[in-house]
């Protein structure tokens, strides 16, 4: 084995297996949350039955969502930890992203659905139990609090996890409007605020919505990772002495947390490219934490010799 493939063995042995464990524990986490809402979801759907409330068998389905979000994020989680074989040269990475985007559309949507309504209820209000509602929202807020807490405790850089996260937060944040509608509507009997409580918690819905489908179309349209420019970073590829261009420069993202950067460079006839590329390669780990990077180096020639002579391809 050549020196840079060992390297690059032994580093991303060591890179999946980082994430290996971190994956182990957002697992957890994530069944948590899972039990504890589908708990949760039977109780208030048995509840909602006896009391004849469609509001609270709505919100009941509302939890199936999330429910289903986080179950569909375990799933992922699954398919992402399968190793790379045959034609899928990156395995299941990429199903996190899928789940994530998954996620991101079912919140918009829950918002389109919940804005539809609300408008019905602004129209004709229906004959809203507040005492009932308002107690029962107020369990769930102690429930999704649980379910925030243990879910934030999970990688949320990771938009698979950050995807069940906003539906549980969202979910808090519709049974808290809830509750205080519910607690108004028992107080005064103005139905209608039942419906304004909607229309918040849809706005919240949209812009969780909104950032997550946004996020997952920037990893399948390959864009660069936030906070990673490229034009930056062919330039610092520059700083390194004997490096004098750079082209072909592409940085993008596999999936959460695994940026990926290619580029061809060219480097001072009588430097050693080995070396140059290793200089490449740590600046970019040290100052990017870019670990998985293919750099493709050549000699420049003196003019009248030909553009350039090949030193190396090698994948790191």
């Amino acid at each position: 084995m050549t020196e840079s493939a060992h390297h690059s063995h032994d580093h991303d042995h060591h890179h999946d297996h980082g994430h290996a464990v971190a994956g182990d524990a957002d697992k957890r986490y994530l069944t948590m949350a899972l039990l504890l809402l589908v708990g949760f979801m039977a109780v208030e759907v048995i509840v909602g039955t006896l009391a004849s409330s469609l509001a609270l068998i709505s919100d009941a389905g509302h939890m199936l969502a999330d429910a289903g979000a986080i179950a569909l994020a375990l799933l992922a989680m699954r398919l992402a930890k399968r190793p790379a074989s045959g034609s899928y040269t990156f395995g299941f990475k990429r199903a996190e992203i899928l789940s994530a985007l998954a996620n991101g559309l079912t919140l918009l949507l829950l918002s389109i659905w919940f804005v539809v309504e609300a408008i019905k209820r602004l129209i004709t209000p229906p004959q809203v139990e507040g005492m009932l509602v308002t107690v029962t929202a107020v369990v769930g807020i102690a429930v999704n609090l649980v379910a925030v807490w243990v879910m934030s405790k999970a990688n949320r850089q990771s938009l698979n996890v950050e995807g069940s996260f906003q539906h549980i937060l969202t979910d808090l944040y519709a049974f808290i409007a809830t509750a205080v509608a519910g607690g108004i509507i028992w107080w005064t009997g103005w139905n209608r605020l039942d419906a304004v409580a909607a229309l918040l918690v849809a706005a919240l819905m949209l812009k969780a919505g909104f950032g997550l489908v946004r996020a997952a179309g920037r990893v399948f349209l390959e864009a660069a990772p936030r906070g990673l420019d490229p034009d930056a970073i062919g330039a610092a590829m520059l700083e390194v002495s004997a490096v004098q261009r750079v082209e072909d420069l592409h940085v993008w993202e596999v999936t959460s947390g695994m940026p990926s950067l290619s580029a061809h460079l060219f480097v001072d006839p009588e430097v050693d490219c080995h070396a140059t590329r290793r200089q490449v390669e740590a600046l970019l780990h040290e100052r990017y934490a870019i670990v998985h990077s293919t750099l493709q180096t050549d000699h420049t020639l003196p003019s009248g010799s030909g553009d350039a002579k090949r030193c190396v391809f090698a994948a790191h």
